[in-house]
């Protein structure tokens, strides 16, 4: 078997028609999603195409349970993602409950090469937990104590990283969406093997298409996450207190 990984898509629409193109032309047996799959500037229209995909399994970021929670009412979820309430205010309750099915976490045995793979959104325990290529190795061994695989793949930090601890291979599939180091979109084919992928999209009618959506942050989510995105070593750094915080 052979799964393409796609994480972190944010309402990132332009992003995410780029890469299903070239997923096409990859003919996977399955497309896993990693979490995070609406919340940013046009997340119906996202969910949407996301909705149509033939053979696909879809696990929840916190992102998408925050969304689920403005949807409800209910009061907001500790991470909920980028105006979580302008965007739950344009899904219908089909999507809603489409979010909702989402799984905890998919596993599957026999992906080519690789053995058993987990993909979960941060952590095989939560989805909020960061892992990055810099977490202290008894830091990870704590976030993939709960795990029986040979590889997990995840999202949630943005930024791609493939690393070993112990016996587990960790790869973080990237953002499709909201990349940290160099735009485009960044996603991940898995068997046989591990490859990291960056598709290129054109940049300048993304950004007309996300300011005309209504956000209100098109501007900002068009200029720092499309024409710019952060620098790897900003991301880092954002990561690193993102982590402290969490450790303290």
């Amino acid at each position: 078997m052979r799964v393409a990984a796609l994480s972190d898509i944010h309402g990132n629409l332009p992003a995410l028609e780029a890469v299903l193109r070239e997923v096409e032309d990859e003919k996977p047996d399955l497309i896993v999603s990693c979490g995070d799959v609406a919340s940013g500037p046009m997340p119906a229209e996202t969910i949407a195409l996301l909705m149509t995909l033939p053979r696909a399994r879809f696990v929840r970021g916190n992102a998408d349970r925050g969304l689920i929670d403005e949807f409800d009412g209910k009061p907001p979820s500790p991470m909920p993602g980028p105006f979580a309430g302008w965007c739950a205010k344009l899904l219908d309750r089909h999507q809603r409950d489409f979010l909702a099915a989402f799984e905890d976490a998919v596993a599957i045995d026999d992906i080519d090469g690789l053995g058993r793979v987990v993909f979960c959104h941060a952590t095989p325990r939560n989805d909020v937990d960061v892992m990055t290529k810099e977490t202290p190795l008894e830091r990870m061994r704590a976030h993939l104590s709960t795990v029986e695989a040979d590889v997990v793949v995840c999202g949630h930090t943005h930024m791609q990283f493939d690393r070993h601890v112990d016996r587990i291979r960790v790869v973080n599939a990237g953002s499709v969406g909201m990349p940290y180091g160099e735009p485009g979109a960044y996603w991940t084919m898995l068997g046989p093997g591990v490859r990291a992928r960056r598709t290129e999209y054109d940049l300048e009618e993304a950004a007309r298409r996300v300011r005309a959506a209504g956000s209100p942050v098109g501007e900002q989510f068009a200029t720092e996450n499309l024409l710019r995105v952060p620098s790897v070593e900003e991301g880092m750094e954002f990561l690193r207190k993102a982590e402290a915080r969490q450790l303290a």
